[in-house]
C-alpha cells in the first residue's frame, strides 16, 4: 500500500453537477431571540453616537482652522495693501522686477532641465554627479525663486479702499472693508 494514507491530502471534492440550489433558511424575527437583537443595536447606537460626537468635533476644528486662515490671508493682504499703499513707486519698480526675473528664472529652469535631460544616466548613477549638479543650481533657483515670490507680492499688492476718518488711515476700517 503507498503511503499516501498518512499523509494529509490537500485536494478537496467538488461535485459539478448541475442542481438546484438550497435556499438558506433565514430565522424569522419571531424565532431570533429579543436579547440577541437588542445588545447588538445597542452597541451599534453607542458607537454610532461616538462617531457623530466626533465628526461633530472635527467640523468645529475645520471651522476654526477656516477662520484663522482667512484671518491670516486678510492680515496679509491688508498689510501689502497698505505697504503698496504707502510706496506705489517701489510698488511698481517691484511689479516690473518680478516680470523680469520670471524670464531670468525660466531661463534657469530651461537649463536646468536640459541638463537634466542630457546627463540623465550620469546623475542616477553618480553621487558625485549629483552633487555636483545641486551645487551647481540648486541654492541659485531657490533664491532666484524667492526674489521672484516677494517682488511679486509687493508689486501686485491688491488695491483697498480705506475709509479716512481725520485723515488717518486705520487697520480696522480697512479690515471691515476687505471683508
Amino acid at each position: 500500500m503507498p503511503d499516501s494514507y498518512s499523509k494529509p491530502h490537500f485536494v478537496s471534492k467538488i461535485d459539478i453537477a448541475p442542481s438546484k440550489p438550497q435556499p438558506q433558511q433565514q430565522p424569522s424575527p419571531s424565532q431570533i431571540p429579543a436579547d440577541n437583537i437588542a445588545e447588538p443595536l445597542s452597541e451599534l447606537c453607542v458607537l454610532m453616537r461616538e462617531l457623530l460626537a466626533a465628526q461633530d468635533r472635527q467640523n468645529e476644528l475645520l471651522e476654526e482652522l477656516i477662520t484663522q486662515t482667512g484671518q491670516h490671508q486678510r492680515r496679509k493682504t491688508l498689510e501689502l495693501a497698505l505697504w503698496k499703499r504707502a510706496n506705489p513707486e517701489l510698488s511698481e519698480f517691484c511689479r516690473k522686477a518680478a516680470v523680469k526675473l520670471e524670464r531670468v528664472q525660466s531661463d534657469l529652469l530651461s537649463t536646468i532641465t536640459e541638463e537634466v535631460d542630457s546627463n540623465a544616466e550620469s546623475l542616477l548613477e553618480s553621487e558625485y554627479c549629483l552633487g555636483e549638479f545641486v551645487d551647481r543650481f540648486g541654492m541659485k533657483f531657490v533664491q532666484l525663486n524667492a526674489l521672484v515670490q516677494v517682488l511679486s507680492q509687493l508689486g501686485n499688492a491688491p488695491d483697498i479702499q480705506i475709509h479716512r476718518s481725520n485723515e488717518n488711515v486705520t487697520k480696522e476700517s480697512a479690515v471691515k472693508e476687505n471683508q
